[in-house]
């Protein structure tokens, strides 16, 4: 049967390490967490309980994607699932503030390119979930549109035009703030 596992993705035995998988995929899945739950604190607990998820399952991972797929798929499942939990309807998470200090030109940069990615990944949160979690995998996660289509179980073209309508939706949402 090890002719059905699609070239070049590399057997499970490879990754029974958990620590390998948190060090190699960790920052995709904090990532894809937060851009779906829109906060640090709970993409960090998302993180955790996918990678405990992972650490149970991970036997049962069979090969016809490639491990970061997998990762993601179940990431993506986890934070859709905490969305539509009673807890998360229920609670308010606490803004948090930072203080900027200005100094050089390199740093009022930095801070106009910090400011615009914020600006996008909060437009990026705006978008409803079917356009959101294409431009997620294609834009954030540097997947290809056959990759994205496998992990969420659509068809090419089906992706391919959400990503065209989530990009006009960004784009309008972006006008004058970018």
């Amino acid at each position: 049967m090890e002719d059905s596992k699609a070239p070049g993705i590399p057997p499970a035995e490879e990754f029974r390490d958990l620590e390998d998988l948190i060090r190699k995929y960790g920052n995709d899945v904090l990532r894809t967490a937060y851009l779906y739950v829109r906060d640090i604190h709970t993409a960090e607990d998302v993180f955790q309980d996918v990678f405990l998820k992972v650490s149970q399952k991970l036997d049962t991972f069979r090969g016809d994607s490639g491990i970061r797929t997998w990762l993601i798929r179940i990431t993506i499942n986890t934070c859709k699932d905490f969305l539509k939990s009673a807890w998360n309807s229920k609670v308010v998470p606490i803004a948090e503030e930072t203080e900027r200090t200005l100094g050089s030109e390199e740093d009022f940069e930095e801070i106009e390119r910090q400011e615009t990615g914020r600006c996008v990944k909060e437009a990026v949160q705006q978008l409803p979930v079917k356009y959101r979690e294409v431009v997620i995998c294609v834009y954030f996660q540097d997947m290809s549109v056959t990759e994205t289509a496998s992990l969420l179980g659509l068809a090419e073209g089906t992706v391919k035009s959400r990503l065209s309508r989530g990009r006009e939706r960004l784009r309008k949402l972006l006008e004058g703030r970018v």
